[in-house]
């Protein structure tokens, strides 16, 4: 008798990010090589160096666009409901 392997169970095969946001993420990613991309509003900032920064601003011009990106983590700690313990 031929045993089946049991298939590991996998999250949903959906795309966290589409098309459109990887492309705007390349297309950052190539901007910051060729030195155009630029930081701050409008881009009047100065050069962007870091990698992880050129992804974060290709993401958020896919956001611009109306492409599927998951939306931002929001940032700060978390606040803590009640008063503070004095000891």
């Amino acid at each position: 008798m031929a045993t089946r392997k049991k298939s590991t169970s996998r999250k949903s095969s959906k795309r966290r990010y589409g098309k459109g946001a990887s492309k705007s993420v390349e297309s950052a990613m190539r901007r910051r090589k060729s030195g155009t991309l630029r930081r701050g509003k409008g881009g009047r900032g100065g050069k962007v160096k870091s990698r992880k920064q050129a992804v974060a601003i290709g993401l958020s011009e896919a956001r611009k666009k109306g492409a599927k990106v998951p939306r931002k983590k929001s940032s700060g700690r978390k606040k803590s409901s009640g008063r503070k313990k004095s000891s």
